[in-house]
This record gives structure tokens, C-alpha cells and sequence, in this order.
């Protein structure tokens, strides 16, 4: 997906209404065709790869590694239909390029929306 094309605007449609699922299943559904074995094996990535960019992200002092792993975190999120993920890695690639950082308040927020659909990951798979 091009980046041009992921404005917030597009996560909007997609977004978990309260109490909702944190994955658009039924977007996810329609990028694998269907395939739940594909499904399960996209979703088993999805969650270690985001800990892996959540992790680079939290941690490293390198600018570009940063902006590659919130750049990648979003385009993986939207990918799947995770909009809160896709949103959240957004507005914190936004702060990145104004302010050359991300505040403790942004990193927080990210985490938890990856935690919250890995939790959704987990139940989906161990179900």
C-alpha cells in the first residue's frame, strides 16, 4: 500500500467501535481470501513483528531505525485491519518528523494498542 494512501482519514471506516475487536476481522478475512489457515499464520506474524518494532522503537538512538519501525508498524497494522495500531503509529511518525523524539505519553499509547491486539491474537488463535 502506498504511503500516500494511508491517511488517518482511512483508518476512520476501520476503527474498533467501543467495545469492539481490535482487528477488522472481516477486512482480514478479505485479504486472505478467506483462508483461515492464512489468517492464523498472518496474525502469528503480525503480533511478533509488532513486538519487534515496538521494541526497536522504544529503544533505539538511531533516527532512521525509528521512522522505519513506526513506518512498518503502520503499513503492517493497516494491512491487517488493526486501525487503532495503524492510527496510533500515525500520529507518533507525525511527532517523530515535527519534534525529532517521541514523548513517554506516545510510546505508551503504542504499546498498549499492541498489546491489546496481541491479547486479541492470543484468544483468536488459542480458540
Amino acid at each position: 500500500m502506498a504511503s500516500a494512501a494511508l491517511r488517518s482519514t482511512e483508518f476512520e471506516d476501520t476503527r474498533p467501535k467501543e467495545g469492539g475487536r481490535p482487528i477488522d476481522m472481516v477486512y482480514l478475512a478479505r485479504q486472505t481470501l478467506g483462508d483461515p489457515g492464512l489468517e492464523a499464520e498472518i496474525l502469528m506474524l503480525f503480533s511478533r513483528m509488532a513486538s519487534t518494532y515496538l521494541d526497536r522503537i522504544s529503544n533505539s538512538e538511531d533516527e532512521n531505525e525509528v521512522a522505519h519501525g513506526l513506518h512498518s508498524l503502520k503499513g503492517a497494522a493497516a494491512g491487517i485491519g488493526a486501525a487503532g495500531i495503524a492510527m496510533e503509529a500515525q500520529a507518533a511518525e507525525s511527532e517523530f518528523r515535527d519534534t525529532g523524539k517521541l514523548s513517554e505519553e506516545r510510546l505508551c499509547d503504542l504499546a498498549m494498542k499492541v498489546e491489546e491486539v496481541q491479547v486479541f491474537i492470543t484468544g483468536i488463535l488459542s480458540s
